[in-house]
């Protein structure tokens, strides 16, 4: 009998997107140089568009979705990497035009594997994926920018998301003062856990107001976009930095230019899928030396594969707190 994995294949039924489990055999998998066997995988935003067909995330039918994975390295063709490894693969087009991590095998090309870094095992990095992922690199582009020397408070929106809850764990360890914008203010008490210092509604950036108005923020970390993120642009104090992420309010930017030519405000995109490799070991080995700060048992929440399907729709509605971790084996 055919060796045989299980995975969740999406595909097009008469304009819809139709995602089964499906059991497959190894020849099934795309080229690649390293075979891994998945243990996890995480529930990202983009994964929720892609799951429930919301959103035109995939490229290429079928498909097996899931941005993220993490395991142990089963064949290689690599010399970077041999059977046994624990490594992780984030992003490089993963569930999108290559299949993904809702599987319990995967392959790869080499490039994309980083081993998982000292401190984490394949549940904790998933835990973390690349929304956590995005979070740091969002943290490192403030960093760079030199906005995290400023005082003054620091606004990550949509914060009681897997982006958000890491921002704000991530700020609030690195010393930042941190407001957490959200729509679910119930929500204040994880917020606060978190290292929130103070929690705001949605509403608060969500109106239109001045093209300039009071300069209250630093800097901040948006995973929302459209108005949230004119606002907080216009809200930015002189030389701040915003790094902006996502656009779960939507993809326009109806705002003015006198941010970033009156203020001198910068405007940081920030993108996981196409990180090069370098600036991906920084972002993880920062996450590392906070992890403990990061209250992962706190913001991750697990789902087997299994039930994934019927779960989706819930982070594309934003009624997820944190991370959701994908047992595959589940």
């Amino acid at each position: 009998m055919a060796d045989t994995f299980t995975a969740l294949v999406a595909e097009q039924a008469d304009g819809r997107t139709v995602v089964k489990r499906t059991p497959l055999e190894e020849a099934a998998l795309p080229p690649g140089d390293v075979t891994i066997d998945v243990a996890y995988s995480s529930l990202n935003y983009k994964d929720g568009l892609a799951l429930t067909g919301r959103g035109k995330v995939i490229r290429k039918w079928p498909m097996v979705p899931g941005i993220d994975l993490a395991g142990r390295v089963r064949a290689s063709t690599s010399g970077r990497f041999k059977p046994g490894d624990a490594v992780l693969v984030t992003g490089n087009g993963l569930g999108v035009s290559t299949w993904g991590g809702y599987s319990q095998r995967a392959r790869v090309k080499e490039s994309a594997v980083l081993p998982i870094p000292p401190g984490l095992d394949a549940r904790t990095s998933m835990a973390i994926g690349t929304a956590g992922f995005t979070a740091a690199l969002c943290v490192m582009a403030l960093q760079d920018h030199g906005t995290l020397k400023t005082d003054r408070e620091f606004v990550v929106t949509g914060a009681a998301g897997g982006v958000g809850s890491i921002a704000v764990a991530l700020l609030a360890a690195l010393g930042r003062k941190v407001v957490a914008s959200t729509g679910r203010t119930a929500e204040a008490d994880y917020l606060r856990k978190l290292g929130a210092a103070d929690i705001i509604g949605r509403d608060v950036l969500a109106q239109k107001g001045p093209p300039l108005a009071s300069e209250r923020w630093g800097g901040g970390v948006d995973t929302v976009g459209g108005q949230t993120l004119v606002t907080l642009c216009s809200q930015t104090a002189y030389r701040g930095a915003v790094a902006a992420c996502g656009l779960a309010g939507g993809s326009d930017f109806p705002g003015t230019v006198f941010p970033f030519i009156l203020r001198n405000v910068a405007l940081l995109g920030c993108d996981s899928d196409m990180t090069p490799n370098d600036e991906r070991k920084r972002a993880w080995k920062l996450l590392v030396d906070h992890v403990g700060k990061l209250h992962l048992d706190e913001v991750t929440q697990e789902v087997p594969m299994s039930q994934l399907v019927e779960f989706a729709p819930r982070i594309v509605d934003g009624q997820v707190r944190g991370r959701v971790v994908v047992n595959v084996n589940g």
